[in-house]
């Protein structure tokens, strides 16, 4: 497969009916984030759980191609293998990739599982609506039904379940203001380093001149949780860190101009 061939037939595929608009999911804009960031075209389409590998959004297809991919990182890695994708991280070094590592891992491996808690548990009849839009009101409330159940007992066997209501939220906060002091850390390294940088220009997570795996997964769950009337507690904690608000802004001011739904 070749960059240029390939590229032009890739199809992601979402759990959101509406086209040009911000979904809820981190994951399925972390994906569209990585893709952007490489300029790598795409077309969006609204996908099926019955359809999706290992039954989870997103998952990606290829128009001459009945394969599907799924797992946004192992999606990354095949299209990397492929010469789909740009390798954001050959150039650096062994602590820099642990560093990005890290990034990655405090959103997707610890964050996340706060944010579904608040999304599916705290604020589910917010939530119904939202991940099953496109289904008829009765199939959303038997569907929503078994989601729930699923969700909490997943949740009870992670540990965040096992967790009181302040605890979470202390955990959340703690996530997202390490996450800030990251990101601002790295939007000073980026001013002493803007001779050929114009104002307003995205600023990445290591600070370097050029985006990282690190900053899909950032932008993914900034975005998400911004847009996410089921998570207003996070939404709530983003707005207090403008740092955070900044980074997303700019990525979106320069790769996501065609979409709506960031009100912040």
């Amino acid at each position: 497969m070749t960059a240029s061939g390939t590229a032009l037939r890739l199809i992601v595929y979402r759990n959101s009916p509406v086209a040009g608009k911000y979904g809820s999911s981190p994951f399925v804009n972390k994906l569209e984030a990585r893709l952007r960031l490489a300029g790598v075209p795409y077309r969006a389409v609204f996908g099926s759980k019955k359809q999706a590998p290992r039954g989870k959004f997103p998952y990606v297809g290829f128009e001459d191609s009945d394969e599907l991919l799924s797992d946004t990182t192992f999606i990354f890695r095949r299209l990397v293998d492929d010469g789909i994708l740009p390798d954001l991280n050959a150039n650096l070094t062994p602590t820099q990739k642990a560093q990005d590592l890290a990034v990655r891992a405090l959103l997707e491996e610890k964050l996340y599982f706060f944010i579904v808690q608040e999304r599916w548990i705290d604020n589910y009849y917010a939530m119904r609506p939202n991940a099953l839009a496109g289904m008829p009101f009765l199939l959303q409330v038997v569907i929503g039904n078994i989601a729930y159940r699923t969700v909490k007992n997943a949740l009870y066997y992670q540990g965040t379940g096992r967790l009181s209501a302040e605890e979470v939220r202390v955990l959340k906060q703690e996530a997202w203001e390490n996450l800030a002091a990251i990101l601002a850390e790295a939007r000073i390294n980026s001013q002493s380093a803007a001779s050929q940088r114009s104002q307003g220009d995205p600023f990445w997570v290591l600070g370097g001149t050029q985006p990282t795996e690190a900053d899909a997964v950032v932008y993914g769950f900034i975005i998400g949780s911004l847009v996410c009337e089921a998570g207003p507690e996070s939404r709530k904690m983003i707005k207090s860190l403008p740092v955070l608000v900044d980074y997303a802004k700019r990525i979106h001011s320069q790769y996501f101009g065609d979409y709506t739904g960031l009100d912040v």
